[in-house]
């Protein structure tokens, strides 16, 4: 396993790049495009995979108000937010525990690639089971933490404004933030809704049940499920909650149903192993999701049929995202044997595997944003992957 990942990695250094179809190269598919025989979207879509092939790894220099730290501190997760000029960052600190930090990514600029982390003074004992950005007074105003409870200390759902991080967030933007925590044992993940009809809410998925609540009523829905609720996607179209169990049922709950019966029940899919992430597709026909078999499925929600599969994934027992990018038409996923896997989402050809540059082990599986702009408007298009104490970019153009 380690000789092939020092035989990708020197790969990686090697120029040209290799290409994940036969024949493909910029110069063919111009060609066929001007003679007709390509459309525009699947010239488009082309380019993007020829973008994939030639991505190279380089370093970025984070900078803090406290340089001692960045040497120590592991990187548990990193996680953009809806305009990718944010990064939430979970840290695994030496003396035990995780803190939180919030890099900027408007400094992200080639060639010189220097992003800016701020932290802050909350500090955690207790295992970061789930994370999600929050819009409460305005888009992704909060971070959402499902935290595991420790001995006398019970687990809880805490929204954390971003305006603790001082300077951290896009100019414009209000600083005044709200700081609450629930007391919601033994959540395994969660969800923030961006319905209308459920507004002000999130999801929480626990052991054998779904709990919606009302940030500012502090009112609480309570769903009976059969499984462990691992995963979980509000719809922002339809006021539906998909949810992703240990058991391999993926469901949908209709938010406008209050009842405790079957009805509430829209949708069915169903893996052989525990299901890890749930994706919704824009147009909320589709949903991609993954499970600790290492299958990942594309569904078509109106059949509830298995459209496609994407070979070549890996994990047994970890809670591993996926990373769906439409307009790219690219599917990623980090392995448990910590390789990022990328594919194309239309056709589930494997475009590329990225070794990571340190040696595979439980903690070192990286974590990775992408997106074609980074640091915002007129941002520069690429892959993020944190592993340890170093944050790679991966340029995309």
């Amino acid at each position: 396993m380690e000789s092939k990942r020092l035989q990708l990695l020197e790969e990686e250094d090697r120029k040209p790049k290799k290409v994940a179809r036969m024949g493909f190269n910029a110069s063919s598919f111009l060609r066929k495009s001007q003679l007709g025989f390509l459309s525009a979207t699947s010239y488009c879509r082309l380019a993007h995979e020829l973008r994939v092939s030639c991505m190279e790894r380089k370093k970025v220099q984070i900078q803090s108000s406290d340089p001692s730290t960045l040497a120590s501190d592991q990187f548990n997760l990193i996680l953009a937010d809806t305009s990718s000029q944010r990064l939430f960052t979970v840290n695994d600190v030496k003396v035990g525990g995780s803190k939180y930090g919030i890099i900027s990514l408007r400094g992200l600029k080639t060639p010189t690639l220097k992003v800016h982390m701020y932290e802050n003074l909350y500090f955690t004992s207790r295992k970061v089971n789930s994370v999600c950005w929050a819009s409460l007074n305005h888009l992704d105003s909060h971070v959402l933490l499902c935290l595991m409870g420790i001995a006398q200390t019970p687990g809880c759902a805490t929204l954390l404004p971003t305006s603790l991080f001082a300077s951290s967030h896009p100019a414009g933007m209000d600083r005044r933030g709200m700081l609450c925590s629930f007391r919601i044992p033994g959540a395994w993940s969660c969800a923030w809704c961006l319905n209308v009809q459920a507004n002000n809410c999130f999801s929480t998925g626990l052991s054998r049940r779904v709990l919606l609540t009302n940030v500012v009523t502090g009112h609480q829905q309570s769903y009976g499920t059969n499984s462990d609720v691992l995963a979980q996607q509000f719809a922002v179209m339809t006021p539906l909650l998909f949810n992703g169990c240990r058991s391999g049922e993926i469901f949908a709950i209709d938010l406008r149903s209050r009842s405790q019966g079957k009805s509430w029940k829209s949708t069915r899919l169903f893996h052989d192993s525990a299901v890890t992430c749930v994706r919704i597709l824009q147009e909320e026909q589709s949903l991609i999701a993954s499970d600790m078999a290492g299958k990942i499925r594309l569904w078509d929600l109106r059949t509830t049929k298995c459209l496609r599969e994407y070979e070549g994934h890996v994990n047994e027992y970890a809670y591993l995202p996926l990373h769906v990018h439409e307009e790219e038409g690219l599917l990623m996923a980090v392995g448990q044997d910590c390789y990022t896997r990328i594919w194309s989402l239309h056709d589930a050809q494997l475009l590329r595997t990225i070794p990571s540059p340190y040696p595979a082990s439980k903690a070192d599986i990286p974590s990775v944003a992408f997106s074609s702009q980074l640091g915002g408007f007129r941002g520069v298009p690429g892959l993020l992957m944190a592993v340890r104490q170093d944050l790679y970019y991966f340029s995309y153009s």
